[in-house]
């Protein structure tokens, strides 16, 4: 039964994002210009939310085609909710430090690791569960895991030489990916 680990899930990226929000710092004052000086925190915050989200979809989907789990899936997405409960300091440290490269590092870095993660817990499920033609259907490949990593990865290195924040983006722009492959594949298993 898996319900009572989904709703653990479930109560931990609430907390996250409750996190999150919370360390939006408040306007000095009721002017435009003081709520746009803090355009990057909301900027850094809406990437971090969809991060989360994204994580709790992710969940939500497998869960929902699942029948069988073992402790290796189990333990791997722990381990990656683990890595998604740095967002909040991660997104404060990124939005303090912006244009900088550590944090952008470390940002991308805990992305890549939450997509290793996710890649090992829908592994594990596939393999304990292989009568389940949906679930081998709609994982049949991990391409989108690792497009995920390798185009984080990619702009780390852009990010180094050139601009920071692209690997923030990139995170941001490696989820946009994943949904138009996820739409895709779940229109074609429609189709089955």
């Amino acid at each position: 039964d898996t319900e009572r680990f989904e709703a653990l899930i479930d109560a931990i990226i609430a907390i996250i994002i409750t996190i999150i929000v919370l360390e939006i710092p408040t306007a000095v004052n009721g002017t435009l210009g003081a709520l746009l000086e803090l355009r990057i925190e909301f900027i850094a915050y809406a990437i971090s939310f969809v991060v989360c989200f994204n994580v709790w979809n992710f969940t939500y989907n497998l869960f929902s085609i699942v029948n069988k789990i073992n402790y290796k899936s189990i333990w791997s997405i722990s381990v990656g909710l683990f890595f998604l409960s740095l967002i909040p300091y991660l997104t404060t440290f990124v939005a303090m430090n912006f244009n900088e490269f550590v944090p952008q590092f470390l940002y991308g870095a805990d992305f890549i690791i939450i997509n290793i993660c996710s890649f090992v817990a829908t592994h594990e499920m596939k393999k304990i569960d292989q009568s389940n033609k949906f679930l081998q259907a709609a994982f049949q490949n991990y391409n989108t895991y690792f497009l995920n990593i390798l185009f984080t990865c990619i702009f780390m290195v852009i990010g180094y030489y050139y601009y920071p924040p692209i690997i923030i983006i990139s995170c941001l722009f490696s989820i946009l990916v994943t949904w138009i492959f996820m739409i895709k594949k779940i229109n074609l298993l429609n189709l089955i």
